[in-house]
């Protein structure tokens, strides 16, 4: 139902007619981008579906892997399967890894999650299906890896998709090219980063996983590697275009003859041909591009805007650029003209104000504003200043708090509020509490109750916070409890009318002349995509219903939590005072359950305020290096529409 989140475009390569040689340059493992996973994930099962169907006279060997990243390739298939495109009854599976010790029968495990996905939606025969045995005894378990590094080697195709940090499998950083099949002992992050498919305890997280070794990898016939998403951006650049290091084992792979990579375009967001593409062939040169082009080659020559030369551009590829939009002084000029009027204290518009050249309209005055946060504590984490800022000018700002974020609240904090209830002398329910966390079934969703509560508790927390500057939360803060959330997992469910109704039934009460909503989309869990595509969805929904209205709004989206929006896209930077930060610091400060032991923070081991306030700082002297005015902190956005 919901089409997928895709940013604007802003220019870039032509790669119409360009020869594949010189696109993929400065690539060392061809990488093959797309606008967004599903495709990608279509021209993977392409390529698998046509080697299968070629294969005749044998036993066609297919390496494969679980976890998120396949998931829209196993659909594919197994859509593939039912409209009789392809068999897998002459194909072997093998799978590269699984958690040690672990029965087969457990939700958690390698074994059951690869079935659930493809194997038991296709005609598959049991006996060519070969997962490694998590109940091996310890004693056997090498015999046992040995064996199955010999029957794992030579694979005609294996497709994996790649970690945060260029795993492979449980291959993490130090491993070789000469690893084979064996047991791992997990690392502290690498459990944190499993706990989720275990509730987040880590007492119950397996401390070893059985995993096929890069040399096996390296034995296979062709590898298609793969990987979505903004958080994997960082990884893909590495494994495509990075020296060879066991730091990050994927790119070990460079060395294989027949290997490919497909990422979509937020995962591919860091590649050359991207982030330069002046650097690889001719470009599209909008006003945007022109604008990135000049803050890259700031940073290139360590100078601010107007002390580039003409000199700085020739040696730095962007003549093509000179040709196109010079000389380098109107550039210059042009570009920190347009960057300065990105700025603004004003982002409800300033009324009684010439607005030709502010980034937000003076009228109407005051608007209403509709802010959306994913999680009960995104919107002061990515936007804390401009939310006090719209309220402080009068604004009539309401926030939608889209989820409940209930799986987010660690059990020792329900029990610390149960407990202080009982010291206050109220009802003394404690012990009731302690049952339903005894109750919990790692891997399983919590009892709804415990759910319950939490969300109680992260509602109390976003409450505090914006009545901490002034919003009355009984009348502008709307908790939508959207139903695709509520799996009692990390695990959710899918995104529905439902969800799409709940959204569309509050814009319309309010009638928002702005809408925020969250464009960070490196967020680890996928909540803030699916929530922006949800809202996404009831604008268009209503647009076409014919809310004449909607042609008057504006969606403007913003980062932080995870991410912050490159200076070359930005449309609008709200400068913060040493005050407002404070200020927003505190707002987030009100979100008790989320400080010190938050169980899903990600790879950043910093506090949320920590992350944000040096994301605006970085942001503020980044401005400052390009000349523009000194501020404390600045918080940025992107203009959808």
């Amino acid at each position: 139902m919901n089409k997928p989140f895709i940013l604007p475009y802003e220019g870039g390569l032509v790669e119409k007619d360009l020869p594949a040689g010189i696109l993929h340059n400065y690539e060392k493992i061809w990488t093959d981008i797309y606008p967004e996973a599903g495709p990608a994930a279509s021209a993977v099962a392409d390529l698998i579906v046509t080697a299968i169907n070629q294969c005749e006279g044998r036993l066609f060997r297919l390496g494969l892997t679980t976890g998120v990243t396949p998931a829209p390739l196993y659909e594919e298939l197994a859509r593939r399967f039912r409209a009789g495109e392809v068999s897998f009854r002459n194909v072997e599976v093998v799978s590269i890894d699984e958690y040690y010790p672990s029965s087969g029968d457990e939700a958690q495990s390698r074994n059951h999650r690869l079935h659930e996905a493809l194997l038991d939606q296709v005609d598959i025969l049991p006996e060519h299906i070969h997962i490694p045995d998590g109940t091996v005894p310890q004693a056997e378990v090498s015999d046992y890896c040995a064996a199955f590094d010999k029957l794992a080697r030579g694979l005609d195709l294996l497709v994996i998709g790649i970690g945060e940090e260029g795993q492979l499998g449980f291959n993490e950083a130090g491993s070789n090219e000469k690893t084979r099949t064996r047991t791992v002992r997990l690392s502290y992050s690498s459990r944190k980063r499993q706990a989720r498919n275990f509730g987040s305890d880590l007492s119950v997280t397996p401390q070893s996983a059985i995993t096929m070794g890069i040399g096996t990898m390296l034995s296979a016939g062709h590898i298609i590697l793969m990987a979505w998403g903004e958080d994997k951006a960082g990884a893909v650049k590495a494994i495509a275009e990075g020296e060879i290091t066991t730091a990050c084992p994927a790119s070990l792979l460079q060395r294989h003859d027949h290997i490919r990579f497909f990422t979509d375009a937020t995962g591919g967001s860091q590649l050359t041909r991207v982030v330069a593409p002046w650097l690889v062939g001719p470009c599209d040169w909008t006003p945007k591009l022109i604008r990135k082009a000049v803050v890259w080659l700031c940073g290139v020559v360590g100078k601010p805007i107007l002390k580039l030369t003409d000199k700085d551009y020739l040696e730095n590829s962007l003549g093509e650029l000179l040709e196109y939009a010079g000389p380098f002084d109107k550039i210059n000029i042009e570009v920190f003209n347009d960057l300065q009027h990105t700025i603004t204290g004003w982002p409800g518009g300033k009324p009684n104000a010439d607005d030709s050249t502010r980034p937000v309209a003076a009228t109407p005055y005051p608007k209403t504003v509709l802010l959306f946060s994913p999680h009960p504590d995104d919107d002061v984490i990515s936007m804390g200043g401009t939310f006090i800022r719209l309220v402080s000018q009068g604004h009539d700002v309401h926030v939608a708090y889209e989820t409940s974020g209930n799986v987010a609240v660690h059990d020792d904090v329900v029990l610390q509020h149960f407990d202080a209830a009982s010291m206050l002398g109220m009802a003394d329910r404690y012990d009731a509490v302690q049952a339903l966390v005894d109750a919990k079934v790692p891997g399983e969703p919590e009892p709804r109750e415990l759910l319950d509560l939490k969300a109680a508790i992260r509602r109390s927390e976003a409450r505090a916070a914006v009545r901490s500057f002034g919003l009355n939360p009984d009348t502008n803060a709307h908790f939508l409890n959207l139903p695709f959330y509520e799996s009692g997992s990390i695990k959710k469910n899918p995104c529905t009318q439902a969800d799409v109704d709940i959204i569309k039934d509050l814009i319309r009460s309010l009638k928002p002349h702005m809408f925020f909503m969250a464009g960070d989309l490196a967020d680890p869990h996928g909540t803030h995509r699916v929530c922006t595509e949800a809202a996404l969805e009831a604008v268009e929904q209503l647009r076409a219903e014919g809310n004449a209205w909607l042609s008057e709004t504006h969606i403007w989206l913003y980062r932080g939590a995870w991410m912050e929006w490159e200076i070359g896209r930005v449309d609008m930077a709200v400068p913060l005072s040493p005050g407002e930060v404070v200020m927003k610091r505190h707002a987030i400060f009100r979100h008790l359950s989320q400080k010190d032991i938050v169980p899903f923070p990600g790879e950043d081991p910093r506090e949320f305020w920590q992350r944000a306030e040096e994301r605006t700082q970085n942001t503020a002297r980044q401005y400052d290096s390009l000349g523009m005015a000194e501020y404390q902190a600045i918080e940025v956005f992107l203009k959808l529409c």
